[in-house]
């Protein structure tokens, strides 16, 4: 048997040529030497560093890709623009790619971060999405899609993620009547003033096609009924039921031909037939699918945050309207907090929390949005990894860089829309709030792990969106319990941490029976999902 040769070899690592730009002399010298044991001789690495062998096929390799980008035009791996100090958060120190080839490989950037803890999913349990109707309601499909007398239109209105819920419950609410839906007609938002349309949000041939079994969808009213006076509508009570829908338009709407419906958010009812809170699901989760355009630049810039690994999104209600609507103070300073309070007193309207509770009330009671300083303590206490690559979505954050500065000290691989796009590719959304919000929800939707720093449409309908799509890890901050430990300055560190961990065990998207009164379309098992037993002991 030969002995071994003692010739000390070389070992190399193929890293694609966009990578290059983005790395430090230092970086790549680590990425292109393998690991070695600690030298007692101080000059080893660099003889090995500059070893003829090394140089001559560093050389050979950085040659043969300038070729081939020149002869195939290969896109390079572009690097983030830096955040400027007019946008929120600190300078990010990472790069983004422009398709998921060009990403790193995990190893390459700091070993099993995906092994990390904070990055675990959580059981799923087997449930699996679940849409099978019911052999009634497949019978009476025939009939709605035949019939060609009645006519739904509807008004939906506030942000993108309130006329998602508001859609839902028109195509149900057509359903039960057996009337065709007039694609729904979009409210100009009177915060933000979007005059965005259907079609520019949604796929409106997707949506037409999906629901085509279910109900039939059409773009305008037919010839027949375009002179017809609709029956009005606009002060329809909360929660109704199938049977009070039916009572009240349907002999209406056959008479009449067109109903029209106004303000329809929580207007029906969260708790249906079995077979119609499966086509809350089917419009919420299948049917609604953002436009080409807003899917193309979500998935972008997904495909850039996931470059070098596993992100977390999360969802910050710190906007200015936020604090006053909400009743709550953003904690900045006693400046600030004069400001909301005086905006609170100019317009009263604006306040939907108990008017009845002082701000410490609703605090305590977990009803204010958290502010940054919250969320660091939070993340952290979760373990949360220092080089945890965070996508926040939200509006301008009120106090502007320094209401984010307690979260960006913390995590400094700190992105957003603005400094994770290329020159012009925001352009075409400039002023449509709405379809800058539908692109936070596509980079939020595909995050490994969720976050929503306050309730609300947008963070309900990512729970069940999560959900539906195998239960991936949805952090739910357990705001009245934890926040009494937030405020206890006497408790160590290493205390509030295991404290605030073990409150949040069962906060972090495992599945969860719907429960009387919630929407489905936030808790989609058991209607919507099953594991093939479905029982209450499963959970």
């Amino acid at each position: 048997m030969m002995a071994r040769s003692k010739t000390k070899q070389l070992s190399y690592i193929t890293v694609p040529s966009q990578i290059i730009h983005s790395l430090s002399s230092s970086s790549l010298q680590n990425l292109l030497l393998s690991p070695k044991k600690a030298s007692r001789s101080g000059n080893r690495l660099f003889s090995l560093a500059i070893s003829p062998k090394f140089v001559l096929s560093f050389l050979f390799c950085f040659a043969l890709v300038g070729t081939l980008r020149i002869g195939f035009h290969l896109d390079p791996l572009l690097p983030l623009p830096p955040m400027p100090c007019s946008t929120f958060g600190e300078v990010a120190t990472a790069t983004a790619a422009r398709t998921a080839d060009s990403a790193l490989p995990i190893a390459a950037v700091g070993g099993g971060e995906w092994r990390e803890e904070f990055w675990r999913q959580p059981e799923g349990m087997g449930y699996r999405p679940c849409l099978e109707f019911g052999k009634e309601y497949r019978r009476q499909s025939e009939a709605v899609r035949a019939d060609r007398r009645k006519y739904l239109m509807v008004v939906v209105s506030g942000g993108v993620n309130q006329q998602r819920n508001q859609i839902v419950d028109a195509v149900v609410i057509a359903r039960i009547l057996g009337a065709a839906l007039v694609v729904p007609i979009l409210q100009v938002n009177v915060i933000w003033g979007d005059e965005s349309e259907f079609s520019d949000i949604f796929d409106l041939e997707h949506f037409k096609r999906v629901l085509a079994d279910d109900v039939r969808v059409v773009s305008s009213l037919p010839s027949t009924h375009i002179m017809t006076r609709p029956v009005v509508e606009k002060r329809t009570p909360l929660h109704v039921s199938p049977r009070w829908i039916r009572s009240r338009y349907l002999k209406k709407l056959n008479r009449e031909g067109v109903l029209l419906l106004r303000g329809l958010d929580s207007r029906l009812s969260k708790d249906l037939p079995p077979d119609l809170q499966k086509l809350r699901c089917k419009v919420a989760f299948q049917a609604l699918r953002f436009s080409a355009p807003i899917l193309e630049l979500g998935n972008k810039l997904a495909v850039r945050m996931r470059s070098k690994g596993p992100y977390l999104a999360l969802h910050l209600r710190m906007e200015k309207d936020v604090w006053v609507r909400t009743g709550c103070l953003p904690g900045l300073s006693p400046e600030y907090d004069e400001i909301i309070q005086a905006e609170r007193k100019r317009r009263p309207e604006l306040l939907t929390a108990r008017s009845n509770m002082t701000y410490h009330q609703r605090k305590l009671a977990g009803l204010c949005p958290l502010n940054a300083q919250e969320v660091t303590r939070l993340l952290k206490a979760l373990e949360a990894p220092r080089d945890t690559r965070i996508y926040w979505a939200g509006g301008e954050p009120f106090g502007g860089p320094a209401a984010l500065q307690p979260l960006t000290r913390e995590f400094p691989n700190f992105y957003s829309k603005e400094n994770l796009s290329l020159p012009g590719e925001l352009e075409p959304f400039a002023n449509k709030a709405s379809l800058v919000a539908a692109v936070d929800y596509i980079v939020c939707e595909q995050s490994d792990v969720f976050m929503p720093s306050h309730g609300g449409n947008m963070g309900h309908l990512m729970q069940g969106h999560r959900a539906f799509a195998g239960h991936k890890k949805f952090i739910t901050p357990n705001k009245r319990q934890m926040l009494p430990y937030f405020l206890d300055t006497s408790l160590p560190e290493s205390e509030f941490n295991r404290i605030i961990k073990e409150l949040h065990k069962g906060s972090l998207g495992q599945p969860e029976f719907r429960k009387i009164g919630r929407d489905v379309t936030a808790y989609p098992v058991p209607e919507c999902m099953c594991n093939g037993t479905n029982t209450r002991s499963t959970i």
